[in-house]
């Protein structure tokens, strides 16, 4: 984590190097627990990609039923994350966000257990359930510990996991999927959901050790730190006590940042869930070949995310880099389709996919946080309910993909669905959000 990566202004009154070294305590401090933790959850989202060619084989399952399955986890996801996030709210996140990790690991890591298909769709649902509110729950705590114009690069930082997610975790599901094949009697797919379930149970006790709820609970700061940092925070975004999801939901352009949202996610989803299907169907039938090629995008996503957040920072721009960026995302799924059957271009295509739609994700979470500020209750509350609404893209890509293969037998038209959806995303940022998420974040 670079020094480098936390240089932000900071209003006249402020030391800048003592406002920048205080940043890049907290950084230190909070963010390599939480990258890891959210390294999982992401990996967690992928890992039925690359179980899929093996379950399918074992449980008998059509195209469709896979993506229903793979939706389900969605399904529960949504139902539970506005009131976890509540909970959160209540409770502490760190005791929240603990718990999160231990139930939603042990649901996975029993994914072992499945063998039929009724089974499948009932642990997907309950791994979604597990998890639900995992990732508003850490933006809100973010915003409990970093000033507005360091967002960019914060938020970029966490999905910077997400990128190492598919990073390292395609290649290594490659090689489980390859070599613990028949290992101790089990299928190398059961291996995979074993080995991203049980480690999420001691990083939840790491998260209920390491992390404290609020800046006076760290006794890393020190008291004048304590007070330089809260002052920040609260210059831009006071977190009042008040504040109600009701009156978060007013808020003009709260609904369509969730619209938004969804259409990102139909996008995000259908890299996640189809790539290795893509990058198979192209000629490609090694895991381990299929595992380093479904990397590259995510490579592509991890540069564009750093490089876009502190150039998102350092201009104050938000809006029209999320545009920008879902841009790049449709024009890599219109390029997928027309090269689905050669290998080289659709990696192009994909990487050109990575590097619009995954850098995307952090970029539009820096929107919210402008459009809540100060909401309180309402705040956590909002994050989750905008989140909730992204996932039912979720629930939509995997099953619609998935339809749409089994009808024509060739995922391309729905590649095209999906690029048509992210341009309507571009047109509503562009377009159809109110002044003050187009204002630029000033220092």
């Amino acid at each position: 984590m670079s020094l480098n990566v936390l240089e932000a202004g900071a209003s006249p009154s402020v030391n800048l190097d003592e406002e920048k070294a205080l940043v890049s305590k907290v950084a230190w401090r909070l963010m390599p627990l939480i990258m890891v933790c959210y390294l999982f959850a992401f990996f967690d989202r992928i890992n039925i990609s690359f179980a899929k060619f093996q379950l399918q084989a074992d449980l008998s399952l059509s195209d469709t039923a896979y993506g229903l399955g793979a939706g389900l986890f969605v399904v529960g996801y949504v139902i539970f994350e506005v009131p976890s996030n509540m909970m959160l709210y209540k409770v502490g996140a760190r005791r929240w966000i603990a718990r999160i990790m231990m139930s939603w690991g042990l649901a996975t890591a029993l994914m072992v257990f499945v063998t039929s298909e009724w089974q499948f769709y009932v642990l997907r649902f309950l791994i979604g359930a597990m998890e639900a509110g995992f990732a508003p729950g850490v933006l809100y705590y973010l915003t409990l510990w970093f000033p507005q114009h360091y967002r960019g690069r914060i938020t970029s930082m966490l999905f910077l996991a997400s990128a190492f997610a598919g990073l390292f975790g395609a290649p290594f599901s490659g090689l489980v999927l390859q070599h613990l094949d028949g290992v101790m009697d089990m299928r190398g797919w059961h291996w995979l959901f074993l080995l991203g379930g049980v480690p999420c149970i001691g990083l939840g006790f790491l998260v209920l050790t390491l992390l404290k709820d609020r800046i006076e609970d760290a006794h890393w700061l020190t008291p004048s730190e304590k007070t330089l940092l809260a002052s920040r925070i609260a210059h831009h975004e006071p977190h009042k006590s008040g504040g109600s999801l009701l009156a978060a939901l007013r808020i003009p352009g709260f609904l369509t940042l969730g619209l938004i949202y969804f259409l990102i996610q139909v996008a995000s989803y259908g890299l996640n869930f189809w790539a290795p299907q893509l990058i198979r169907s192209a000629g490609t039938e090694s895991p381990v070949m299929i595992g380093l090629l479904t990397a590259i995008p995510y490579i592509c996503g991890a540069i564009s995310m750093v490089v876009i957040g502190r150039l998102s920072d350092s201009t104050g721009e938000r809006r029209k880099f999320v545009a920008g960026l879902v841009a790049v995302g449709a024009l890599g799924f219109f390029c997928a389709g027309i090269f689905a059957d050669h290998t080289t271009f659709l990696i192009v295509a994909l990487g050109l996919l990575g590097a619009g739609i995954i850098a995307s994700i952090p970029s539009f979470w820096t929107l919210p946080p402008k459009l809540l500020a100060g909401a309180g209750a309402g705040a956590a509350g909002g994050i989750a309910v905008i989140n909730t609404l992204g996932q039912f893209g979720g629930i939509v890509s995997p099953v619609m993909v998935g339809r749409i293969k089994d009808l024509t037998g060739s995922t391309t038209p729905a590649l095209y669905v999906i690029g048509v959806a992210a341009l309507i995303a571009v047109a509503l940022l562009m377009w159809g959000l109110p002044q003050k998420l187009r204002t630029l974040d000033k220092y």
